[in-house]
């Protein structure tokens, strides 16, 4: 068995910290985290595991991701108090059977169609989903089909009428990837670093559809839209490749391009280091980088 987590926020009894792996469709989320008045991801699960563990939680995810954006990979981890873990199991549980898998079943049934937890299980105490994370993936998805978009894909995949240059898209993308200052595709948040390490962003057209890959150490608001919104106007050569490039030197967020339609990105993966290393990989990322 895991380690417990020391305490629970109240500061008094035990916990023990869980990982949960989600997905859910956004369109009708106003995000993940949680806003007065308004639907969300983290809204929706909070309140959905407070009424299990029948105790105030709180879901804390690795990428909070915008109004309308989708996750098939989405990491998030809570705090339970270990007095109260047993209303997560099964009466039932038969043997050999993971853990949390009854619990995993009945979120299934208590969770609204666009949001499902697909796994659930015990983790160390130093594992935080967004601080201990190494790298974030996403995927944003187009199609160029004449139709537009096939009604089945209509809520995940923008559509886009304009011819796309996917080898240019390509060579653009060459002068993003690396540790930069990404301002131009951010939205200002005070005080917030807007460096980060942009580790993959690449293009695949198959047949209409044209996806882009991303992955970053981190991203800041906006940013993954951002990126997708600059380079596509170099695909449809309004740019070039250069000008792509320039917008590194900005100390804003630019408004010479705009932010692709959130409908076409999903947070698809997040990767973690081993436990042993995840104290440390939490201390480098929450130092905040500067110019």
């Amino acid at each position: 068995m895991l380690p417990k987590a020391p305490t629970n926020p109240d500061g008094n009894a035990e916990a023990v910290r869980l990982r949960l792996d989600i997905a859910y469709d956004g369109t009708e989320f106003a995000g993940w985290a949680v806003q007065a008045g308004q639907r969300t991801v983290a809204g929706v699960l909070d309140e959905t595991l407070t009424t299990v563990f029948r105790v105030p939680v709180r879901v804390f995810a690795a990428g909070r991701t915008d109004t309308g954006v989708h996750a098939t990979g989405q990491v998030a981890h809570l705090d339970v108090p270990a007095s109260e873990l047993h209303h997560g199991y099964s009466r039932t549980r038969r043997d050999g059977e993971p853990e949390f898998l009854s619990l995993t079943r009945r979120l299934a049934r208590f969770l609204p169609v666009d949001v499902r937890v697909l796994s659930i299980r015990r983790t160390v105490p130093e594992f935080d989903a967004r601080f201990s994370a190494l790298r974030r993936h996403y995927a944003y998805r187009l199609s160029t089909a004449p139709y537009g978009v096939a009604p089945q894909d209509a809520r995940y995949v923008t559509a886009w009428s304009r011819p796309l240059d996917v080898d240019a898209m390509t060579e653009a993308s060459k002068n993003l990837v690396g540790l930069h200052d990404f301002a131009a595709f951010c939205r200002h948040r005070e005080g917030a670093t807007t460096i980060r390490d942009l580790q993959r962003l690449d293009w695949v057209r198959d047949g209409d559809l044209v996806t882009a890959h991303v992955s970053a150490d981190a991203f800041c608001w906006s940013m993954v839209r951002s990126l997708v919104g600059a380079v596509l106007a170099v695909g449809e050569h309004r740019r070039d490749a250069a000008w792509c490039a320039d917008l590194l030197n900005a100390q804003r967020r630019s408004s010479d391009f705009t932010a692709a339609p959130a409908r076409g990105l999903a947070l698809v993966g997040v990767d973690y280091p081993p436990d042993d290393q995840l104290g440390a990989r939490t201390l480098i990322t929450r130092d905040l980088r500067t110019r």
